[in-house]
């Protein structure tokens, strides 16, 4: 009972949070469009701020784990080869659309909702996992999946979509946050206190932040209708990925550090990452991509506080 309520004390602050953006975007005290604002002060300030705290004052030792890296790419790259081959084998769809289902059920959202419950859970780990997410997602997940979407129609052209692709990522400040960090740990200099202060006030902004933009982007979203597409990719996303990558931690790349480990494996049952909807709309599927992602953040809460309370019984 007892650890049953410390997982809850985790879980329902957070999703208290998001449903407080939800209902103050509903009832007017924000509109949908300052959740964007909301949003851009979270991507280019607050995160690439937190990505530096936690990188800059860890040692190199600790940044560089490979191990982490190669469990989390491993894991959640089956999860697009098995996304790709069910919309395409099993369902017939195009490849844009197959595209849209397996970065459904392989990206998760590491900033906005995973960095805050690993932060409640693990502590400062939260901080490198985050940083190392974002390596695997920008530079591996999202590129290859974006290739492939872009792909359809334009089959001799993959050299030209993914340099397209690398230029989005290398315009992304979390990107730059986690080199900064990674260049000031390697250089061994001591941050002067007041600059740290500085940027420590903008870290602390980023989980309540994130989490409130995740509420109020949810106003509006239905999933009336498309539960036959939607549910299949909720399915995979969070209980697939999880499994995959508890899969790929027990059987092909152990990670030693018990937090980083079990930050590996919340990180795939995370659901997808906020701006799935809009990566996915030029491609026409803007409407079946906000259900999956309104219906999935929703179920989220269960089957992470699930797996947290498995997590408490039975470390990974």
């Amino acid at each position: 009972m007892n650890t049953m309520l410390d997982i809850l004390g985790i879980t329902v602050p957070i999703y208290l949070t998001i449903a407080l953006g939800y209902v103050c975007t509903r009832m007017g005290l924000f509109a949908k469009a300052e959740m964007q604002v909301f949003g851009r002060f979270t991507l280019q300030l607050a995160l690439p701020a937190l990505l530096f705290n936690a990188l800059s004052q860890r040692s190199v030792a600790e940044i560089l784990n490979l191990n982490y890296l190669l469990a989390y790419a491993l894991g959640s790259l089956v999860m697009i080869g098995g996304g790709l081959w069910w919309a395409r084998r099993v369902l017939g769809q195009s490849l844009s659309y197959s595209s849209m289902m397996a970065m459904g059920m392989s990206c998760p959202n590491s900033g906005f909702v995973g960095y805050p419950i690993i932060l409640l859970s693990f502590g400062p780990v939260a901080g490198v996992a985050l940083a190392l997410n974002m390596v695997v997602e920008n530079f591996l997940l999202l590129p290859l999946l974006l290739a492939i979407a872009d792909a359809q129609g334009r089959p001799g052209q993959w050299k030209s979509v993914l340099l397209q692709t690398v230029k989005n990522v290398l315009r992304n400040p979390m990107i730059w946050g986690v080199v900064a960090g990674f260049m000031f740990s390697l250089s061994g200099l001591q941050m002067p206190a007041p600059l740290g202060r500085t940027i420590n006030l903008f870290a602390q902004s980023s989980a309540v932040l994130a989490l409130f933009v995740i509420g109020g982007s949810l106003v509006g979203l239905q999933a009336r209708g498309l539960q036959g597409t939607v549910l299949p990719i909720a399915l995979g996303k969070l209980v697939l990925h999880p499994l995959a990558m508890w899969a790929v931690l027990v059987w092909l790349v152990p990670i030693a550090d018990p937090a980083l480990r079990a930050a590996a494996l919340l990180t795939g049952a995370m659901p997808m990452l906020g701006i799935y909807t809009i990566l996915n709309q030029r491609h026409g599927h803007g409407t079946v991509s906000a259900a999956a992602l309104l219906v999935t953040t929703v179920l989220s809460f269960f089957t992470l506080s699930a797996l947290l309370w498995l997590l408490k019984l039975q470390p990974v």
